[in-house]
């Protein structure tokens, strides 16, 4: 399908045979990892040849399709301060931390992480084609010695199998595609066989790190474990190349539906006209703009990160100024565990008990009458409320809306506030159940 976006070679590939360049494995087995090695592309800047030299710092390793996108002669190239280090990376920052979104602290068995009550991240692999220097799992990612193995997978695969809530599972890691063809489809066929297994998905960013990758057979036997969706991961406009393009057009006509999920990162993509860009680029080769993820708090990443404001600046700029359907959710997943909070420009100005005045992205100003005659939607006789799944007491402000708690607690908020015998407690308290959220 012939697409308007470039393909390219760094000079040192010149020669380097179609057949070869186009092969995965020959991608990955001539990955650029060191000083010298990404020396043969650019020249270093002092800072990017301290970070290549000091030890301890995050994996680097980038294929030789990926870092021929980057613009030689420009040291701020957004895709080069992506996967090149920079001295900035060791130092400290404000609330910095290890394993910023607490997966560990959510995994029942290892590898898998259950934080929302009908869905799990299965952690399948910790290698990459290539390496991002903002990765949310460096603490685990990149190293040979963290490797899950067989054993694990079973593990994870019995604990789904015994938890007929989950409904949806999403393979990440590292990168799923990575790994041996064989051990992809042999974990896609045992999820498949999980009678209460709605969807599988795969988050992955090898079809931009290594377009090579995505072949006409993986595309096949993708298609065999329908509904299956992916979420790839794009930052820059200068990632969409034609390669990438031929990529997403295999997976869609494979019937894989894709997103794409962004990190708004400083210097590289923090600003409305390159994140439209991003966005329009990414609908012509069918793939759905799905989550604007503010930076984490990890390690190495405190020179990426932006106010939150820029984030809602950015939405705000493309709210109505494009197609709905390119326009992300901005998420900040919560520190210490909270999942992921979606933020958006607040476009109700004020409400009353009829009324609910709002504005658009032009500022115009317009109200809406609410109904007089509503009649209230009531739980205890609607079948599908009698129906519903169970979410392990997860029900949230749900619960509150719902009727069952009429109270959430932070833990040890009894203890904290009882300092008399109890005669100003709620009257039949007891008959709320509890949610499980926060509660002694």
């Amino acid at each position: 399908m012939a697409q308007p976006f470039s393909s390219r070679k760094a000079k040192i590939y010149a020669d380097v045979p179609e057949e070869k360049w186009n092969d995965w494995r020959w991608q990955l087995s001539n990955r650029l990892n060191s000083a010298e090695d990404i020396e043969k592309i650019f020249p270093l800047t002092e800072s990017e040849r301290k970070a290549l030299n000091s030890s301890g710092l995050f994996r680097v390793d980038v294929t030789p399709y990926f870092i021929s996108l980057i613009d030689p002669d420009d040291p701020e190239d957004p895709i080069r301060k992506q996967i090149i280090p920079r001295s900035e990376e060791m130092n400290a920052f404000t609330s910095m931390m290890e394993d910023s979104l607490a997966e560990d602290r959510h995994s029942p068995v290892p590898g898998l992480v259950h934080r929302y009550p009908d869905r799990v991240l299965m952690l399948v692999t910790t290698q990459c084609a290539s390496y991002c220097r903002y990765c949310t799992r460096s603490r685990i990612v990149g190293d040979p010695g963290q490797t899950f193995n067989r054993q694990e997978f079973e593990a994870q695969i019995e604990y789904i199998k015994n938890t007929p809530q989950i409904r949806d599972v999403l393979l990440s890691g590292g990168d799923p595609l990575v790994l041996a063809p064989k051990i992809l489809e042999d974990l896609l066929t045992r999820l498949r066989e999980i009678p209460h297994i709605e969807i599988i998905r795969i988050g992955s960013r090898v079809p931009v790190f290594m377009p090579q990758r995505v072949t006409q057979e993986l595309a096949d036997m993708l298609s065999n474990f329908h509904p299956l969706w992916m979420n790839i991961h794009v930052n820059h406009p200068n990632e969409i190349s034609a390669e990438l393009a031929q990529a997403t057009d295999r997976l869609t006509r494979a019937g894989i539906q894709l997103g794409n999920q962004c990190v708004l990162l400083a210097g590289v993509n923090d600003c409305v006209h390159i994140q439209r860009e991003l966005v329009h680029k990414l609908v012509r080769v069918r793939v759905r703009p799905y989550y604007l993820y503010q930076c984490d708090l990890v390690e190495g990443a405190g020179h990426f990160r932006t106010p939150v404001a820029k984030g809602i600046e950015i939405i705000e700029g493309l709210r109505g100024h494009t197609s709905g359907y390119a326009v992300p959710q901005y998420i900040v997943d919560g520190p210490g565990g909270g999942g992921k909070i979606p933020l958006q420009p607040n476009y109700q100005i004020s409400m009353s008990d009829h009324k609910i005045i709002l504005r658009n992205y032009e500022g115009y100003i317009t109200t809406y009458e609410e109904p007089v005659d509503y009649k209230i939607h009531d739980p205890k006789t609607c079948k599908a409320c009698q129906a519903k799944r169970p979410e392990m007491g997860q029900t949230g402000l749900t619960g509150l809306l719902d009727g069952d708690q009429l109270f959430i607690k932070p833990e040890g908020f009894d203890n904290l506030h009882q300092r008399g015998g109890g005669e100003h407690r709620l009257k039949d308290e007891s008959k709320w159940k509890p949610l499980g959220i926060g509660n002694d």
